[in-house]
């Protein structure tokens, strides 16, 4: 049964949903595809989405992969390779998460999570660790932060084909934790736009929230300030961006996610949606309070993080915005809805 706070959601799933599942041919994603960005390409007419992956190694190493679609819901795999692998000798060498992909100016820029180490099985306890006998690579407390506590900083890299890429570095504060980033597809009042969420100590907020700063260059950033945080009991833990901004008559829509407290649980992602100004995207017009969608397929509740959905790509054509969503942190769905009256749900909260 829907909860009440989800009947009025103008979100409609797929029927034949999850669209991707783990390719058991390909050691790199035997285990789970997740979290996808995934974009328009007008010249060729498909719709391409670059998505997580990984397999069973005890390291949990994570790439990206390439697949494409004519109808937005058929997706075939380009190549049995990755498209972008971590390389232990990079900073971002550990893996390669969450990508957020836009177009700009006939470049195709993705933003991507990164740790300079593999992660590890993330979803074990320290016990089923223990058992595996793997050890995580350490450094001493005087090597930089985000290498010796291993944190997440958030990197660009740019392709005009998706066959050659440039890494083109970090553009986050390396002191931080900061993930759940994304560039808006076009530059306001001649600047570019970036959305973060970076775990700032004695930040003006009391949980991880979504902040705003913006560039003239892409990659070197001004001071971020606090965008909005969470509110309603469903975004009590934690709140951040999920996908590119896309541009509407009555400003900036973007779908965010939002976790809740819940004690006794791991918390429950749910996907929620606010309205920026189109010329000052650092004012909140509208918001919505209850959230839009939220787990409840067997897919959706079941994985290694169940219970999440979270939202990462989206694609407007013709009128209808495609959403595609990561599913328990192991499978790929799409939603899709009217994007008019999306918006005006937003307005509506």
């Amino acid at each position: 049964m829907l909860k009440a706070t989800e009947k009025k959601s103008p979100l409609v799933r797929y029927a034949e949903n999850p669209i991707l599942k783990a390719d058991p041919a390909n050691a790199w994603e035997d285990l789970c595809v997740l979290n996808p960005a995934v974009i328009y390409d007008e010249k060729r007419k498909k719709f391409v989405m670059l998505y997580r992956a990984a397999g069973h190694d005890v390291e949990h190493r994570i790439y990206f992969g390439l697949a494409e679609s004519e109808d937005g819901f058929h997706f075939e795999r380009v190549s049995a390779q990755p498209a972008l692998s971590p390389n232990p000798d990079d900073a971002d060498g550990g893996c390669l998460e969450d990508p957020r992909l836009v177009q700009i100016d006939g470049v195709y820029y993705v933003v991507y999570a990164a740790r300079a180490y593999a992660p590890g099985r993330y979803w074990l306890s320290d016990e089923e660790y223990e058992k595996l006998g793997y050890r995580p690579e350490t450094t001493p407390a005087s090597a930089p932060y985000f290498q010796h506590k291993n944190n997440t900083v958030s990197y660009l890299a740019a392709t005009k084909d998706f066959k050659r890429w440039k890494r083109l570095g970090r553009i986050t504060d390396a002191r931080f934790d900061d993930r759940d980033v994304l560039i808006f597809p076009e530059r306001v009042n001649g600047k570019f736009v970036r959305i973060s969420r970076p775990k700032i100590p004695g930040a003006p907020v009391k949980m991880p929230s979504v902040w705003i700063t913006f560039s003239d260059d892409l990659l070197e950033w001004g001071e971020p300030k606090v965008l909005f945080t969470g509110e309603q009991w469903w975004e009590t833990a934690r709140i951040g961006a999920g996908c590119p901004p896309i541009k509407h008559k009555k400003g900036w829509f973007m779908l965010y996610h939002g976790v809740d407290g819940a004690v006794g649980n791991l918390g429950t992602y749910r996907v929620g949606a606010v309205m920026l100004d189109l010329n000052d995207p650092s004012k909140v017009i509208a918001r919505t309070k209850n959230f839009l969608m939220e787990p409840k397929e067997p897919f959706e509740t079941e994985g290694l993080y169940g219970d999440c959905v979270f939202p990462t790509g989206n694609v407007l054509k013709d009128g209808t915005l495609y959403i595609y969503y990561g599913c328990a942190d192991k499978y790929v769905a799409v939603v899709t809805a009217d994007f008019d009256e999306l918006v005006d749900a937003v307005f509506e909260g």
